[in-house]
This record gives C-alpha cells, sequence and structure tokens, in this order.
C-alpha cells in the first residue's frame, strides 16, 4: 500500500511518523507534502524512509490512499488542487480535516465518474507513537475499503468505525482528550512537588500511573469504577483524597469541560 498525506502540521506529521514507525511499509511508500520544507525536511530527518516533497499533486499521484491532513480554512483550496490528480476508480480519499463534513468534501470533488470513497478519520497526535485513538466513517465505502482504512489507523493504535455524527464526541474525548489529561498530570505534578518530590520524578511518576491505569482498564475490560474500588480501602488515604477532589467539583468539572467543546 502507498499512503500519502497532504499537509506536515501535528497531525499529518503525526501520522507520517506513527505509520513510519510501524515497520509496516517500505522505502517510499509514505509521500508528505506540505507548501513549505523545513517541516518536510525535520519528518525525512527523523524518517528517511518517507519521501518528501511540496508538490501537493505529486504527492497524491500513484496513491492508493491520500490522506488530507491541512488547516480548516485550507482543506476545499486542496481538494481542488489536487483533484486531476485523483483516480476515483482505485484511490481512497481520506481527511483529518475537522469540522469539514463527508458532504462537502464530496462536493469539492465533482464532477466524477463514480461515487467516490471517501472518509473522515479523526486521530489524536498520540497516533505518532503508535498510540492513539481515531474515529472513523465514511460515504461511498465497500467494506473491504472501511477494513482498510481502519486497519491503517489500527497500525498507529485503536481504530473504531463510527457515525459521521458521533465524530465530533470522539474528537472531545480522544483530541482535547490529550489536553484534558496532560492538565490532570501537571495538576498531580505540582501537588508532588508540594509533597516533596522533585519536579522531574513527579512528572514521571504521575505519567507512569496514567498508563498503568489505563492499562488496567483495556486489559480487564473494566469500569474505571471497579479499578477504583480495588485500591480504596474503607477509612483509608485513596478515599479521602478522592472524596475530597469531589467536593471541590472534580467530577462535575471534567463533564463540564467536555460538554463546553460541543
Amino acid at each position: 500500500m502507498k499512503a500519502a498525506i497532504i499537509g506536515a502540521g501535528n497531525m499529518g506529521g503525526a501520522i507520517a511518523c506513527g505509520l513510519a514507525a510501524s515497520g509496516r511499509f517500505a522505502e517510499g511508500e509514505i509521500v508528505c507534502s506540505n507548501r513549505s520544507s523545513e517541516k518536510l525536511e525535520r519528518l525525512h530527518e527523523k524518517y528517511p524512509t518517507i519521501t518528501v516533497t511540496t508538490d501537493n499533486m505529486a504527492a497524491a499521484k500513484g496513491a492508493d490512499v491520500v490522506i488530507v491532513a491541512v488547516k480548516p480554512w485550507y482543506a476545499e483550496s486542496v481538494v481542488r488542487q489536487i483533484r486531476p490528480a485523483l483516480d476515483a476508480t482505485r484511490q481512497i480519499l481520506v481527511s483529518v480535516v475537522a469540522g469539514v463534513s463527508l458532504e462537502h468534501i464530496a462536493e469539492w470533488l465533482q464532477p466524477t465518474p463514480k461515487p467516490w470513497a471517501i472518509f473522515r478519520a479523526i486521530p489524536n497526535t498520540a497516533v505518532e507513537l503508535g498510540c492513539g485513538m481515531t474515529f472513523v466513517t465514511a460515504i461511498n465505502a465497500s467494506e473491504e475499503q472501511m477494513d482498510t482504512i481502519i486497519s491503517l489507523f489500527g497500525m498507529i493504535g485503536e481504530s473504531m468505525a463510527v457515525d459521521e455524527k458521533q465524530l465530533e464526541t470522539g474528537m472531545i474525548l480522544a483530541s482535547c482528550g490529550i489536553a484534558f489529561a496532560m492538565r490532570y498530570m501537571r495538576a498531580a505534578a505540582e501537588g508532588g512537588v508540594e509533597l516533596g518530590m522533585p519536579a522531574s520524578q513527579a512528572s514521571r511518576i504521575v505519567a507512569q500511573t496514567m498508563i498503568g491505569a489505563a492499562q488496567l482498564v483495556l486489559h480487564n475490560g473494566s469500569h474505571p469504577e471497579q479499578e477504583i474500588d480495588r485500591v480504596t480501602t474503607a477509612g483509608g488515604i485513596t478515599i479521602r483524597g478522592l472524596n475530597e477532589m469531589e467536593h471541590a467539583g472534580f467530577t462535575s468539572a471534567v463533564i463540564r469541560g467536555l460538554k463546553a467543546c460541543k
């Protein structure tokens, strides 16, 4: 499979790095384009197997999967620009552009000789390390094409097929969620410093603890509250800490923050 990524910004670069690091692509099978060369140079220096170019048309032509990863306000012009290089009979187009609907992308691709298989995917930046969370939806796609895109993003983390109306919620939980989790990490590390732990050690402890907590839920298939019950003994310090956080509105604040993103 040959994958072209149009855009080498935060998300496009993360996808390119994740795919390259997966070891599933031969040299030259990942092509990344960007209008400026600085980001491309850094990308190629990190992963020499990635082919880089400032020519979007050249990147798109001949790819099996074309991933558009540009800012929303550039999306229409980029899709219309690469349209002559695309072949609806054999290529799959994937947009990771937030807020741009499948309907709009289909409109920009007209006219086409057949209904185009168009995908929207919402990953988070952890795809760079192969532990991302990506939500996928599509129009005019066969089951085989859906499997191809789910598998592609499955190389760089978890991937899940959803209805388009669910993409925004997925983005809030997983993409915005990266920032929310980081804010907890910062707060917990600062608390650790106040309790006497050096800052670098506190940050590492909190990060590893978050990894462990997530793995317990994923591995055991458990609800977070079940794992909480395992570490909260009657009259113990954990339940005292949890109750104090709840008195300060912890759960309410998280839910309000998520709803504010709508």
